[in-house]
């Protein structure tokens, strides 16, 4: 048995069974990959995956406890190589960021720029994703921290820190109609086209949540993944923005009306998100706390090692 072949299972199950795009993730053949699970499969003498032909349809009883132990296998060999470059030299290294395009935007810039400067040696990578993408790379160990919104559908494996709420701000062109309004309402805007986040950014939940309870029909012009983009747009005239309130620059925004929107809409919470077994350096809690002040890094690590532990707890539970 081998960490490459765990490793194999593991991205393909993770890729809902495909091999092409797993072999991709993984950056080797699709027939090694397969190749690779068979050589395991006889050595374990059981089925990991279902087959129809060549075709993987699902995984077996047996193969979704022999992929859940390979997933802890693989963190803890991440643990260890971790473990031993800090003992070796904790001022050099790599951090690992996955988030948002609007809180690397935004939001990190005074983190990242005081990280730089307190930790020379160590070089930041940012991976942008929309959630279940970001949440992805933690799982798969491409990311050592996310920077996200919270959502109710996160992962077992992966600890949420919560640490901001925000609410959503209505933007338009300068003189706009709606700019006129003594108090926005969400029948007022309802009477024109909107421009917001694609359904896959979590905040696009609470806007739709919001005129469904209300009972109104709206026309959604065009959504974007990215604050920026629909700002862009709305710019041009397509519409009225529905964005994230940590979005706006007073200095690049200066042509745009804001309209405060936090009674229409529920809030949204940002959170910092670990993987719930992995071990963090040492400059990864001060990445952290550099965010997330209120918070010491002592406390950090005991919150991390708490709900580990349920973690764990749960993962031995007796169905």
């Amino acid at each position: 048995m081998k960490l490459q072949q765990l490793r194999y299972i593991c991205e393909v199950a993770r890729r809902g069974l495909n091999v092409t795009t797993a072999a991709e993730r993984l950056f080797t053949a699709q027939s090694g990959i397969s190749t690779q699970i068979r050589l395991l499969e006889e050595e374990l003498d059981v089925q990991i995956f279902e087959r129809h032909g060549k075709r993987l349809t699902g995984v077996t009883s047996t193969g979704k406890g022999i992929i859940e132990m390979a997933e802890r296998i693989l963190t803890e060999s991440d643990n260890i190589r971790q473990l031993a470059q800090q003992a070796n030299d904790d001022s050099r290294g790599t951090l690992s960021i996955a988030t948002t395009h609007t809180q690397a935007y935004h939001a990190l810039p005074p983190v990242i720029a005081r990280f730089s400067r307190e930790f020379p040696g160590i070089t930041l990578r940012i991976h942008q994703g929309d959630v279940a993408q970001i949440h992805e790379m933690l799982l798969s160990r491409t990311a050592d921290v996310a920077i996200t919104t919270a959502t109710k559908n996160m992962p077992n494996e992966l600890v949420m820190l919560p640490f901001r709420e925000w609410n959503m701000a209505v933007i338009t062109p300068q003189n706009h109609p709606l700019t006129q309004e003594t108090e926005l309402t969400l029948e007022a805007l309802a009477q024109h086209p909107l421009i917001t986040y694609d359904h896959s950014v979590s905040g696009r939940s609470a806007i739709n949540q919001a005129f469904t309870d209300a009972g109104l029909l709206t026309t959604i012009a065009l959504t974007a993944l990215d604050a920026d983009i629909i700002k862009k747009y709305v710019k041009l005239g397509l519409g009225v923005g529905l964005i994230a309130e940590t979005a706006l620059d007073k200095t690049e925004d200066g042509d745009l009306a804001v309209l405060e929107a936090g009674h229409l809409f529920k809030p949204s919470t940002s959170c910092i998100c670990v993987h719930r077994g992995r071990h963090l350096r040492s400059y990864v809690y001060s990445f952290i706390t550099y965010i997330t002040p209120q918070l010491t890094e002592d406390a950090v690590e005991g919150i991390l090692r708490w709900e580990s532990s349920k973690g764990e707890n749960r993962a031995t539970e007796t169905p």
